[in-house]
């Protein structure tokens, strides 16, 4: 456990299960309804891309999206490793907070579309319907599920002289996250 240094990497590991952090870490997720999405080809090119997304009590975020999009792709082709960062734009420079996921995703299995479909309608627009047929083949779409591995947030700036100032990160103990039912 180490307060956020240069030797590693700016990144608090102390303070990932303060409830305080925590909690910031929740009002993100809840109050945001848009993350970028990174993916990467088999080759390496970098690809980002905003999704609308919900999640779940064990913070698996969930998003649709079609299977010949880009980011699609490179899931297929990278055992679906991904990194999501979720964040408000509406702060002014030097406040914003952000939330940074890195795991893998899959798509929602079949029996699981309704469930997720439930998830999704409850921060979609008004009016807007779902069913599983617009995401079970052969609809060109799919829900995708992402698994967080690594979350951080983002820290306190550190003031290492009168002009130079180091963004830094909270790690999150994921344990910490998920919701009990």
């Amino acid at each position: 456990m180490s307060i956020a240094t240069a030797e590693n990497g700016w990144i608090n590991t102390t303070d990932g299960q303060n409830p305080e952090v925590i909690t910031r870490a929740r009002q993100i997720l809840d109050s945001t309804i848009y993350g970028t999405l990174s993916t990467s080809s088999p080759d390496g090119m970098p690809w980002a891309s905003p999704v609308i997304f919900t999640y779940d009590s064990d913070w698996n975020l969930y998003w649709s999206s079609a299977m010949v999009a880009q980011h699609s792709k490179n899931l297929y082709a990278n055992q679906g490793r991904a990194a999501i960062a979720i964040y408000s734009t509406d702060r002014e420079e030097g406040k914003g907070q952000g939330l940074y996921l890195s795991g893998t995703v899959a798509e929602v299995e079949p029996e699981n579309v309704g469930r997720v479909i439930s998830l999704l309608q409850k921060r979609a627009a008004k009016g807007q319907q779902r069913s599983p047929a617009d995401y079970l083949a052969p609809s060109p779409r799919r829900l995708y599920r992402f698994q967080p591995q690594t979350a951080w947030i983002t820290g306190e700036h550190l003031a290492l002289s009168e002009t130079i100032l180091i963004d830094t990160k909270i790690q999150l103990d994921l344990a910490s996250l998920v919701v009990n039912p």
